[in-house]
C-alpha cells in the first residue's frame, strides 16, 4: 500500500519534540525546561507538574492508555515497565493522571538486572529517572499506544546500573574540555560542543521459515554448522544491488514507523554479503543517537516478524562471508553549529581543525586498549582479528593529505597550500567532481573520513553508548592536557600561534604509532603493530582485562565517568555474559549434533551400507559395476570415518562443557572459553561441514546457507 503523505510530514509525529513542547506548554515552562535541556540547569518540581501534564494530554490526544520510564540496563537492550494513567479519586471515580514526581523518577526492581555484584537478590531497590534531553515518545500497541520516556537507571546508592548514564557524564566531560580549549583560543563566546553520531547499521534478513528450523540460529543469532555454498560474496554482486522486492517492503515500513518518531533514517542499501543490508540516519546528539539506535534495532525486529522474516543483529551469523558492524562516525559541534573537525578549504592553516584533530589521535593512542574493551563482546571476536577486518589491533587513519600535514608539523618545516583538488572524468556532460581531503580506508577501526572520524569496530548488535562513552572520555583527556601545556607556554610568555605549533608537534610525534594508512587486513600489519608495541587483544577476555588497568581507571574516576565499584562491575558483567553466551553456543551445537546431524548421518549410512550389499549381492563381473561398487565402498569408508570422528569430538565437546565452570575464578573461565572451548567448537564444525557436503540434501536435517542466504 502506497502512503501519499510526504515523510516531513510524518517526521516526529509520535514524539514530544521541541515543537510539541513549545505548543502544548505554557512560555515559562517551555523556556525553563529548554534551559534544562540546553544548558543542563535543574527543572523545578512546579514545572515538571506542567510538563508532565501537558505530556500526558498530548498522548492521550494519540490514543495512548500506559506509560512507561524505557531505559537501558546492561543487557544490551532496552527496558520498560508500563503503568496505566489510570487512577482513582474517590467513590470509585477514575480519572487519568500523570504527575511531575511520575515523570521525573519511578521506581523499577534492580534485583534482576545485572548488576556486577553493586546489587544483592535481596536488594531490590533502583531509580529510574527522567533525561528531558531526549524526547519522550509513543509506541504503537496491538490496542493503544504507550508513552515511553526516557531515563537513566540506578542503585539505591546512586551507582549507574545502565549504558546511559555514563554516556551522559563523558557528554558533560567532553563538553568542559573543549569548551576550555575554544576559550583559550579566543572563541570566548561559546557555551556549549556536543558530540555528534550517526551510526550505521548493518544486519542481515533471513526467511523466518528457515530460521525457525535452526536451533543455532534461533538461540545464539549465529549459524553454529554450514558448509559454504558455491556461491558467497566472490561475485560483488550484492553491494549496492538493486533491492529485492520482499525487503524493500520491509524497509519501507521500518522507515515509516521510524519517521513517526522522530528517527531521521536517511539511507538503505544492500551491504556485501548476500541477504545483508545497511540503514543509516542523519547524524544527532550522540545521547539521542543512542536512544534512536535501539529504537532502530527493536523496530526492525517487530517489523520482520510481521513480515515472516528473521532479522539478524549477531556480529558473525554467517562464516565465510562478512559480518556486520555499526560504524559509529562522530565528530564535535561548537555551540555556533561549527563542526571542529571541519578542515576548511586548506586544513594546514585551520589550526583549529588541527588542534582538535590530533587530540582525538591522541586519545586513540593514549586509550586505544581501552576502546577495544568497549566494542568487545562473543560475537565480534568473530569479525576482529579474525576473518574480516577491521582488525583486533586499533589504528588511526588519516589519509594522504593529512598525513603529510602531520609529518609537515613534526619536521617543522613551512606549510605548503594544499589547494582543494577535483576529479576530471574526462566526459563532456559531466561535471567536475570535488575531491575530499581523504580517501576512505574501509580496512581501518578508526579512520578520517573528511569532516569526522568513523570508529568502524563497534560490533552491530552492541548500544552504541558505552563505546562513545569512552571516545568521549578519552577526547576530554586529551584536549585538558593540550590546554594545560598551552596555558603554561602562554603564562611563559610564547605568543599562543607558536606555543599552539610547539605543542601540535610534541603530540603528533608522540602519537605517531598509532597511524596508520595501509591494508589493515594484511599479516604484515600484524607484524608492524607489534613491532611499535600496539596491543593485539584478539578476544574479549583478553580485551576486557584493559576495564580495569590502572591508567584506565583513573581516567574513569578523574572525569567521574564510573566509579571504581562501577568499572569492576562492568568488568564482571561483561566476563559473565561472554561466558554465558559461549555456553549457550557450545550446549547448542551438542544438542544439534546429537539429536539432529548424527541420527541424519548415521541413518544415510545405513542407506548407502544396504545398497552396497545389494549391489554386492549381484556377483557381477563387470568391470564398471564392480570399479562403482569400490568406489562406493570407499565413500561409504570416508563417511563412515567422520562419523566415528563426529563422535569422538562431541564426547570431547560436552566434557569441555562441563569444566567451564570448574575454573578457579571467572576471569579463568572466559579464557577457557575463549581459548580452549571455542577452538574445539570450530574443530566440531568443520567434521559437520564436511558431512554436510557428503550426505544427500534431502537427509541434511534443517536448511542450509544456500536456503538461508538465496532464498528471501
Amino acid at each position: 500500500m502506497k502512503l501519499n503523505i510526504k515523510n516531513s510530514e510524518l517526521f516526529g509525529n509520535h514524539t514530544f519534540n521541541r515543537e510539541v513542547m513549545k505548543e502544548k506548554l505554557p512560555e515559562e515552562a517551555y523556556n525553563s525546561l529548554k534551559k534544562t535541556i540546553e544548558k543542563g540547569e535543574s527543572l523545578d518540581i512546579r514545572i515538571a507538574n506542567v510538563v508532565a501534564h501537558a505530556m500526558k494530554e498530548w498522548a492521550l490526544e494519540k490514543g495512548a492508555t500506559h506509560y512507561c520510564h524505557w531505559f537501558q540496563p546492561m543487557t544490551g537492550t532496552t527496558a520498560e515497565k508500563h503503568d496505566a494513567f489510570l487512577s482513582f479519586i474517590k467513590d470509585g471515580i477514575t480519572i487519568e493522571r500523570f504527575s511531575g514526581e511520575q515523570l521525573i523518577q519511578s521506581e523499577p526492581d534492580a534485583s534482576s538486572f545485572p548488576s556486577g555484584g553493586m546489587r544483592t537478590t535481596f536488594e531490590a531497590r533502583g531509580y529510574t529517572a527522567w533525561d528531558p534531553t531526549s524526547p519522550a515518545f509513543l509506541i504503537e500497541g496491538p490496542h493503544s499506544y504507550t508513552l515511553c520516556i526516557p531515563t537513566i537507571f540506578l542503585t539505591y546508592n546512586g551507582e549507574a546500573l545502565d549504558e546511559k548514564t555514563p554516556l551522559l557524564r563523558s557528554s558533560e566531560a567532553l563538553n568542559k574540555a573543549a569548551v576550555k580549549m575554544l576559550n583559550l583560543l579566543g572563541r570566548e563566546n561559546i557555551y556549549k560542543v556536543i558530540t555528534h553520531v550517526g551510526a550505521e547499521q548493518e544486519y542481515f534478513l533471513v526467511d523466518k521459515n528457515y530460521l525457525d528450523q535452526r536451533l543455532d540460529l534461533l538461540i545464539t543469532g549465529r549459524s553454529l554448522v554450514g558448509a559454504q555454498p558455491p556461491k558467497g560474496q566472490q561475485l560483488e554482486d550484492h553491494y549496492f544491488g538493486s533491492i529485492p522486492s520482499r525487503v524493500l517492503d520491509f524497509m519501507q515500513e521500518v522507515e515509516h514507523e521510524l519517521y513517526l518518531l522522530g528517527i531521521p533514517a536517511k539511507t538503505r542499501h544492500n551491504e556485501v554479503a548476500p541477504h545483508q543490508y545497511e540503514i543509516a540516519p542523519i547524524h544527532e546528539e550522540v545521547n539521542i543517537a543512542a536512544d534512536h539506535n535501539l529504537l532502530i534495532m527493536e523496530t526492525m525486529r517487530n517489523v520482520a516478524l510481521r513480515k515472516n522474516l528473521a532479522l539478524l543483529l549477531h556480529e558473525k551469523p554467517f562464516a565465510g562471508i562478512n559480518g556486520s558492524g555499526k560504524h559509529n562516525n562522530w565528530s564535535m559541534v561548537d555551540s555556533e553549529g561549527k563542526n571542529l573537525l571541519e578542515p576548511g578549504d586548506n586544513p594546514s592553516s585551520n589550526l583549529q581543525f588541527l588542534i582538535f584533530l590530533v587530540a582525538t589521535v591522541k586519545a586513540v593512542y593514549q586509550y586505544g586498549d581501552l576502546l577495544r574493551a568497549a566494542i568487545s563482546n562473543a560475537g565480534n571476536d568473530h569479525r576482529l582479528g579474525a576473518n574480516e577486518a577491521p582488525p583486533a589491533i586499533i589504528s588511526v587513519f588519516l589519509g594522504d593529505q593529512l598525513t603529510r600535514v602531520m609529518d609537515t608539523i613534526e619536521q617543522g618545516i613551512a606549510f605548503d597550500e594544499f589547494e582543494k583538488q577535483f576529479l576530471n572524468v574526462g566526459l563532456s556532460r559531466l561535471p567536475v567532481i570535488s575531491k575530499d581531503n581523504t580517501d576512505r580506508n574501509r580496512t581501518s577501526p578508526f579512520a578520517f573520513t573528511g569532516n569526522k572520524f568513523e570508529f568502524r569496530a563497534v560490533p552491530s548488535s552492541m548500544p552504541i553508548s558505552f563505546p562513545n562513552a569512552v571516545l568521549n572520555t578519552a577526547v576530554a583527556a586529551s584536549l585538558d592536557e593540550m590546554a594545560d601545556f598551552l596555558s603554561q607556554r602562554v603564562k611563559e610568555s610564547i605568543k599562543l600561534n607558536d606555543a599552539i605549533m610547539i605543542m601540535l608537534k610534541k603530540e603528533i610525534t608522540e602519537a605517531k604509532m598509532i597511524r596508520f594508512e595501509g591494508d589493515n587486513y594484511s599479516q604484515d600489519w600484524v607484524n608492524e603493530a607489534e613491532k611499535r608495541g600496539l596491543p593485539n587483544l584478539s578476544h574479549t577476555p583478553m580485551a576486557l582485562k584493559s576495564l580495569i588497568s590502572k591508567k584506565n581507571m583513573n581516567l574513569m574516576n578523574q572525569y567521574k565517568i564510573l566509579s571504581k565499584t562501577e568499572v569492576e562491575a562492568r568488568y564482571s558483567i561483561r566476563l559473565e555474559q561472554y561466558i554465558k553466551q559461549i555456553e549457550i553456543e557450545s550446549k547448542t551445537l551438542l544438542r544439534m549434533v546429537k539429536t539432529q546431524i548424527l541420527p541424519s548421518a548415521i541413518s544415510y549410512q545405513g542407506e548407502i551400507a544396504y545398497s552396497l550389499n545389494q549391489v554386492s549381492a549381484l556377483q557381477s563381473s563387470d568391470d564398471t559395476l564392480v570399479q562403482s561398487c569400490t568406489k562406493q565402498m570407499d565413500y561409504l569408508s570416508s563417511l563412515s570415518i567422520n562419523i566415528k570422528l563426529l563422535i569422538l569430538t562431541s564426547d570431547e565437546l560436552e566434557s569441555k562443557i562441563n569444566h567451564i565452570h570448574t575454573q578457579e575464578n571467572e576471569e579463568r573461565s572466559a579464557f577457557y572459553c575463549a581459548e580452549e572451548l571455542m577452538p574445539h567448537m570450530l574443530k566440531v564444525r568443520d567434521i559437520c561441514d564436511l558431512l554436510e557436503n557428503t550426505l544427500s540434501l534431502d537427509k541434511w536435517p534443517f536448511p542450509t546457507y544456500l536456503d538461508l542466504l538465496f532464498r528471501l
